[in-house]
């Protein structure tokens, strides 16, 4: 879609030329800022020109910058050596977009739209990444992508703020990780996004995305029994997280994501039992 308001488009080339007045934006894919009317804004900050490495390999971390383009962050999937490599690709299928948009959407319009179904905001919950944010003051902050998100539409960027990369633990990416998402149609927005990760001391993370307003992580010392995870479902999550839309009612968004919660804690459970028992096995000459 044109947008006729638009009267000034920068080119930003270095940190000093993100400055954002009211009714300026910055612009990294333009997928979602492209596809209806922006009536209150009047100059566009392209963040292209900042040459921003797409991937950034650190001692301790795996940093994804915001104009990472959501292609680019599912080639991540190729990468056996990283346990949890599959749930790259998984994520970025659960957005339902075509070839044309993967070239061009990014990781960082996709977080900061903040909406429900936002694939990348389940990836990043469901690996404890963490918000690097540049401050106004030319400082940067660091948050859990799992609080950045504060509501549907809404995130924890303050005026002239702007989200600079996520960065995921490297110890996560040795996780066991499985994926489930429904969707009211084969090819409809996510209704409910649950991924359960399983890490190397046996803990178990829970992440829930798309049915509620906001992302929530139970996590337990182990895999849980049905009943303590029905529990924590009821404790953690109430009932007013989810949310009715043309994509689902509230009322079915909470009842899929119990569905799918429990067959992510036998598959997770089924692993744990298949790897005590390897364990256990003795070798015989």
């Amino acid at each position: 879609m044109d947008l006729h308001n638009i009267t000034a488009y920068d080119i930003a080339r270095d940190r000093t030329d993100l400055t954002f007045e009211e009714g300026a934006a910055p612009l990294g894919g333009g997928t979602w800022l492209f596809s209806e009317p922006q009536p209150h804004l009047h100059r566009l900050v392209d963040l292209s020109g900042l040459g921003w490495p797409a991937v950034t390999r650190h001692p301790d971390a795996l940093e994804i910058a915001a104009t990472c383009t959501v292609e680019q962050m599912a080639a991540l999937s190729d990468e056996a050596e990283h346990t949890a490599a599959p749930l790259f690709r998984q994520c970025a299928e659960a957005l339902l977009a075509s070839w044309k948009i993967w070239k061009r959407a990014t990781v960082g319009g996709n977080i900061c739209l903040s909406f429900p179904a936002g694939a990348m905001i389940s990836l990043a919950t469901a690996l404890d990444a963490d918000a690097v944010i540049w401050t106004i003051d030319g400082g940067e902050r660091r948050i859990p992508v799992a609080d950045f998100v504060l509501g549907v539409a809404s995130n924890a960027l303050a005026p002239g703020e702007i989200l600079r990369s996520i960065r995921i633990p490297l110890r996560v990416l040795s996780s066991r990780t499985v994926f489930r998402k429904i969707a009211l149609s084969p090819l409809g927005r996510s209704g409910a996004v649950v991924i359960g990760r399983r890490d190397d001391d046996g803990s178990v993370t829970l992440s829930i995305t798309a049915s509620t307003v906001r992302p929530c992580l139970l996590r337990f010392t182990e895999v849980p029994s049905a009943q303590a995870l029905s529990d924590a479902l009821a404790r953690l999550v109430p009932t007013t997280s989810y949310y009715t839309d043309a994509h689902g009612s509230a009322d079915w968004r909470r009842a899929v994501t119990a569905v799918l919660a429990e067959e992510i804690r036998i598959e997770l459970s089924n692993t744990a039992l298949s790897n005590t028992a390897s364990a256990n096995t003795e070798v015989q000459p």
